[in-house]
């Protein structure tokens, strides 16, 4: 079964709108878990644009399934990392203007810096994954570098205009996940994946882990939080 991490930072995108207490993604955490999550993904940007570090102290208290924490290299979040020791860590680009993550990490650019980062993660007991395109040379590079999983950005899929070029992408990210689960590698993906558009890539031979969030939160408007989670759940392992 393909395990589900639900990504809550756009409940706390939500109350950050009216710079009050609410919705809170602690609480947010706790419905997904009662709808199925098998992990609760949050990222603690630089500028803290929704989750922050109240939300990740907390959810670490709290949280009962697996806590994935999205990352960038900045010393001060590896730092908060190291502390609270998250189940996960996914090392993942950031850009101040940007509206959502664009595109995977490149790692070749910051081999050595990101050695470290991996290490010391691992030191602290963290399992590591990176965040990439599906390009042969950072996966081969994640390799090297001693990553445990390797996260597929789905992006370029979801956002394809048309249908060919579409399943052009698939077809990237199916070989992209065959090298990474020949390297040895964890095989996750996210970013962009609804209930319209999940089953091709919940088909990519071994995958494992599927990191989903604003479909989910949009659909919790209509249905809740916990059924949003359970339907994208039986969806992705086609049930």
């Amino acid at each position: 079964m393909i395990e589900l991490g639900v990504n809550i930072d756009h409940i706390a995108t939500v109350r950050q709108a009216r710079q009050t207490v609410e919705p809170d993604p602690v609480w947010a955490a706790a419905l997904a878990e009662l709808g199925g999550a098998d992990g609760i993904t949050v990222h603690l940007r630089e500028d803290r644009r929704h989750i922050n570090d109240r939300d990740v102290r907390l959810l670490r208290e709290t949280v009962r399934a697996k806590l994935n924490l999205e990352l960038s290299v900045a010393k001060e979040i590896v730092n908060i990392a190291c502390e609270i020791k998250p189940e996960q860590a996914t090392l993942v680009p950031e850009k101040r203007n940007e509206i959502t993550t664009e595109g995977g990490l490149d790692i070749l650019a910051s081999r050595n810096a990101i050695a470290e980062i991996v290490a010391r993660l691992q030191d602290r007991g963290i399992f590591v994954s990176a965040f990439l395109d599906p390009e042969s040379r950072q996966i081969e590079a994640a390799k090297e570098l001693g990553f445990d999983a390797v996260e597929l950005h789905t992006g370029s899929y979801a956002n394809a205009p048309t249908e060919s070029e579409r399943q052009k992408e698939l077809v990237r990210l199916t070989e992209g996940g065959k090298l990474i689960t020949s390297l040895g590698m964890r095989l996750h993906g996210g970013h962009g994946l609804t209930y319209h558009n999940v089953l091709p890539i919940a088909g990519i031979p071994n995958m494992l882990e599927l990191n989903i969030g604003h479909s989910i939160v949009c659909r919790a408007l209509y249905v809740g939080l916990q059924n949003a989670v359970a339907e994208m759940k039986r969806l992705m392992n086609g049930r």
